[in-house]
């Protein structure tokens, strides 16, 4: 009896064979791979601050910082994330290895590096109390209370970090319920729960590559008006992170943007509403960015809200019949 219990405990201590990776799809992987090293620049680049990347003109307001490229790694991060899927079905070599690869390098190029480069943003722009004194009451307040720009620039400080936090959180957490849920049929890619997490990196970059390189090229012609954009967008990045955080995590449905507008055969009408959208792009990069992830972030926050009014009204309208 004892013998037989020793040969049981025996029986169950014998760990499990665990399936071994044997074979990977080169080519997809190594694409996968250029976006995580896309988004590894992409902070290298912020840590920088603004420091000039690459000097243009005599001008500074026209030089490219190590913030604008940091934004700019971001999206051919996402260039990359977008063309490895791609490539995996055109050649069959879609596999849970590339998934999980594609996540870890989208939490690094869309999770953390859009995180870090808002914090620099604001860190250049808002890190000392130089910003206090352009307000016009500052002067008569610092009287009343001499410590009060330090204590501003400290609860700045926390409201910012506390947003860069949530929206790590939810990309992170965005990304694992993806893994979960995912499905490898083409049908089911045709829409999305959830923001998904280059669109939310992509809110946050394009706010960044506007305020960052193309305000100050026009800064000398439209002084005012440049100087009022660059202070709201500058304090609209640590909201429009918290938002898109916030967005990745719900369960409203966004479209499949590539495969609703490139994937087979459309209108002529369609057609032409593409061309002169690439060719404004073209013209203006930095608005087409703005105009491109803010919409269809709003998009489908706007389509949920009219459902929820839909969906609210037809049993009030069924009731009264």
């Amino acid at each position: 009896m004892e013998q037989e219990k020793r040969a049981g405990r025996g029986r169950d201590a014998v760990p499990r064979k665990r399936k071994r990776l044997k074979y990977i799809a080169v080519l997809p992987s190594t694409v996968t791979l250029l976006n995580a090293f896309c988004g590894f620049m992409a902070i290298v680049y912020a840590s920088r601050g603004l420091e000039i990347f690459l000097q243009v003109s005599p001008l500074r307001r026209a030089n490219i910082s190590f913030l604008t490229m940091s934004g700019y790694m971001i999206l051919f991060a996402m260039i990359a994330d977008m063309l490895d899927g791609q490539v995996a079905r055109w050649s069959g070599a879609a596999s849970d290895f590339g998934g999980q690869l594609d996540s870890l390098s989208d939490c690094i190029s869309f999770g953390v590096a859009p995180a870090f480069l808002m914090l620099k943003v604001m860190e250049a722009h808002l890190g000392t109390e130089t910003f206090i004194d352009k307000l016009r009451f500052a002067a008569s307040i610092k009287k009343v209370f001499p410590g009060w720009g330090a204590w501003v620039v400290h609860m700045a400080g926390r409201w910012f970090l506390f947003a860069a936090i949530v929206y790590v959180l939810c990309a992170v957490i965005r990304l694992a319920r993806f893994n979960v849920e995912n499905d490898t049929d083409n049908a089911a890619h045709n829409s999305f729960a959830g923001l998904p997490s280059p669109a939310a990196a992509g809110v946050v970059v394009s706010l960044v590559i506007f305020r960052e390189n193309f305000l100050p090229r026009i800064a000398g012609r439209l002084p005012v008006f440049c100087s009022a954009l660059m202070a709201v967008s500058t304090w609209l990045l640590p909201f429009a992170a918290l938002g898109g955080g916030i967005l990745m995590v719900t369960r409203i449905r966004y479209v499949h943007a590539a495969n609703r507008l490139l994937a087979g055969k459309k209108t002529f009408a369609t057609f032409v509403v593409l061309l002169f959208a690439g060719l404004f792009a073209v013209w203006n990069i930095q608005i087409a960015l703005v105009l491109g992830f803010w919409g269809f972030a709003l998009s489908g926050l706007v389509h949920y809200l009219i459902d929820r009014i839909r969906n609210r009204k037809q049993p009030e309208e069924k009731g009264f019949a």
